[in-house]
Formats: structure tokens, sequence, C-alpha cells
């Protein structure tokens, strides 16, 4: 996939944003169906989250975007600033996208847009 611009980034990211809510909520229904005694269910219902789990994380990562971590959910969109690869970063509870990193310095590297 190609690069993003800052626009399309934010687009994407507010076609995005009900998937990440969804994966967030199915997250913690999987941990507590794995620790076991939940009223949520059991074994059945486990492995029914983590296919939908499995399916969401394959829709973000069919848009171009990339997904650096689960917990918390961080989803990086590469892109360019003033010819330099960057990687527009959402964190987890973000709900827009107003930060950036270089591609070269990770998470560490995050500036303000």
């Amino acid at each position: 996939m190609g690069l993003f611009t800052l626009s399309e980034a934010r687009s994407e990211l507010e076609r995005l944003l009900p998937v990440l809510d969804e994966i967030v909520a199915l997250r913690a229904d999987a941990a507590e169906l794995a620790a076991g005694g939940s009223s949520l269910g059991g074994l059945p219902e486990f492995k029914a989250a983590q296919a939908r789990l499995d399916e969401l994380l394959e829709s973000v990562q069919r848009t171009g975007a990339e997904l650096k971590g689960f917990a918390p959910l961080l989803v990086d969109f590469p892109s360019e600033r003033d010819g330099v690869p960057v990687l527009l970063c959402w964190l987890e509870g973000d709900r827009s996208l107003a930060w950036y990193h270089r591609a070269d310095l990770g998470f560490a590297g995050r500036r303000p847009l």
C-alpha cells in the first residue's frame, strides 16, 4: 500500500473508529473469558471473541494502516512530512489523528501535528 496524506489518514481513521472501539471492547471481553468464571460465558464465547478480533484486526490492516500495539491499541498510517518518512500515529483513547513520529524513531519520537 502507498502513503497516506494527512487528510486521507484522518478520513480513514474516522471510518475506523467504530472498528477500533469494538476491538477495545472485545479485547476486554476476551481477557475476562480467558480468565474463566465469567458471566460472559466460557470457551465457545472466548473462541467467538477471538475470531471476531482477528476479523477486525485484519480489516484495519487491509486499509494500509499498520497495527503496532494491541494493549494499548496503536495504529500508524505511513506518510511523509517534508520529504521524511513518518508515521501518523493514533493511540487508543485518541478521538482524532493528532500525532506523528519519524519512521526511524518510533513511538518515543512522537510529536504533535
